[in-house]
């Protein structure tokens, strides 16, 4: 599946899901990404969940990209990276 996939530079934190959150654009519609702050410390380390995922951005990217192709988005339509 060809799928045209773009990640706007627009992630934020989320108190209330304690995620990052970032949006996904596949094919002219968006979804949204998310990561737990908890879970972005523990891989890759840093002071803030969010600085761990700006500085991790290809990699997560990547990560979100092979989720949206398999198609793992949850019930309300969020791809969680884990």
């Amino acid at each position: 599946m060809n799928q045209a996939i773009h990640f706007p530079d627009r992630e934020t934190w989320d108190e209330e899901r304690q995620a990052v959150c970032f949006p996904v654009i596949v094919n002219g519609m968006q979804l949204t990404c998310a990561m737990g702050g908890g879970e972005l410390l523990r891989r890759f380390g840093g002071i803030s969940p969010l600085q761990a995922f700006v500085e991790n951005r290809w990699d997560l990217e990547e990560e979100a990209s092979d989720r949206i192709r398999d198609r793992q988005e949850d019930d309300q339509g969020w791809v969680w990276l884990s």
